[in-house]
């Protein structure tokens, strides 16, 4: 059975690996984005650009913004609660720019991503909430 915090990471990495595919399939939007998908052979994506555009990168940046706003507040931890938020609300709205009033907003899509990248490998190499203790325990005498 999962933990809460297990939950939690899961739902964050899927919402992150989402977004990213998602990104990957909009060559005319995301220009950078979309030759790293079609050089590592996600070019068929292509054909699904307004789904991932309306629907997909939106609900990936729901689901990581549900899951570090429910980690952030179990851990208490400030910082790393508005880094974990400030990068899915930047995929929302860049999202929401693109799909509902057709402005480019590349560079915020792309502030967001490396946001949610970068709180996601924080989170795997420091998980919130863990304390390290000493590896040696003291000695007695």
């Amino acid at each position: 059975m999962l933990t809460e915090d297990a939950l939690t990471r899961t739902a964050d990495k899927t919402g992150v690996i989402g977004a990213i595919i998602a990104s990957f399939g909009c060559a005319a939007c995301f220009p950078a984005l979309g030759s790293l998908g079609a050089g590592i052979g996600l070019s068929f994506l292509s054909q699904y650009e307004g789904t991932f555009i309306r629907y997909v990168l939106p609900l990936s940046a729901l689901v990581v913004l549900a899951a570090n706003l429910s980690s952030g507040f179990r851990h208490k931890t400030s910082p790393r609660l508005a880094l974990g938020i400030i990068g899915p609300v930047l995929v929302l709205i860049a999202a929401l720019l693109m799909s509902l009033r057709g402005i480019r907003a590349e560079w915020v899509l792309y502030a967001g991503l490396v946001l949610m990248i970068g709180v996601s490998i924080l989170d795997l190499a420091s998980p919130p909430g863990r304390r390290f203790s000493n590896p040696m325990p003291p000695r007695n005498g």
